[in-house]
């Protein structure tokens, strides 16, 4: 059974800090006064506040210690992640989620908090939230259906998605547990043990910036070692950003991705919006 942390009251406290890639902090204010104006009370944590001076929002130990009182501290009630870029999977393993077991809590982010919902799931059953991070709060996102989306979820509303027909959609009906992410990521955990299991379960992908050559070769990893052939259904997300070689790969990604799941029946919907780019609805990994 997946536990589902509690609907937050107003009041509530959620933290914000960056666990993986720094982030300027001015570019989150429009987030906290957003959450503040939906009725939370708003922790920044040191990370979100860093001197860094390199890609991460400080060193491992910090990024882990800040974490780590987010989610001890019973008062949270959520933890949003700033944003993602990559470190937790070198601090994962050195998490103590015997406060967070206890006590669960809503896990906020997507990219490389991936790392976590996989972890999380595999390991505890608590459900989190692939969502909106503190970017997308800017220019005028605050008040999008993707951004409400994520206050929607933490208010307890029972969520409704629909998206665009897609030509290479395969049609059909599907009923399972939702998981997925970040198909460099997933495909990363490939081996350890946040791997997700899939057998019966609805898996969502997205990506950015990759090579189509990589998106090809991430996914025939995930298929050789069986986390594609089992599935109750297949939601392919935004993969935004695709790069090309010299010589072309020959497929967009959609096609790449068509074709390696062709062979098997489940149904497959294309271009659902959940993406690094400004379509990223909220969803609850672990949810049935």
């Amino acid at each position: 059974m997946i536990i589902m942390p509690p609907v937050l009251e107003p009041g509530d406290t959620i933290a914000l800090i960056c666990p993986s890639g720094y982030m300027v902090p001015e570019k989150a204010q429009t987030c906290i006064d957003t959450l503040r104006r939906w009725g939370y009370t708003v922790r920044t944590g040191a990370t979100l506040n860093s001197h860094s001076e390199n890609y991460f929002s400080g060193t491992d130990e910090e990024r882990l210690a800040d974490l780590q009182e987010a989610l001890d501290d019973p008062s949270v009630k959520a933890i949003l992640c700033a944003r993602g870029g990559y470190g937790l999977s070198r601090i994962i393993d050195r998490i103590d989620f015997s406060a967070f077991r206890e006590h669960p809590k809503w896990i906020i982010g997507f990219s490389d908090v991936t790392v976590l919902h996989a972890h999380i799931y595999t390991h505890y059953k608590i459900a989190t939230l692939h969502a909106p991070m503190a970017g997308a709060f800017n220019d005028g996102g605050a008040d999008g259906v993707f951004v409400q989306s994520l206050r929607h979820a933490l208010e307890g509303k029972k969520a409704r998605y629909t998206c665009e027909v897609h030509a290479l959609n395969r049609k059909g009906s599907a009923v399972g547990t939702l998981v997925g992410g970040n198909l460099s990521l997933l495909a990363h955990l490939s081996g350890t043990s946040s791997e997700m299991k899939t057998k019966g379960k609805i898996l969502f992908l997205e990506d950015v910036g990759e090579y189509l050559y990589n998106v090809d070769r991430m996914l025939y990893q995930l298929k050789r070692n069986g986390r594609l052939d089992r599935l109750a259904g297949l939601i392919v997300g935004g993969f935004t950003d695709m790069k090309d070689t010299t010589r072309p790969f020959g497929q967009t990604v959609f096609e790449i991705i068509y074709d390696i799941v062709k062979e098997y029946d489940y149904p497959v919907a294309f271009g659902f919006p959940v993406s690094e780019g400004g379509e990223n609805y909220a969803l609850k990994v672990g949810a049935g």
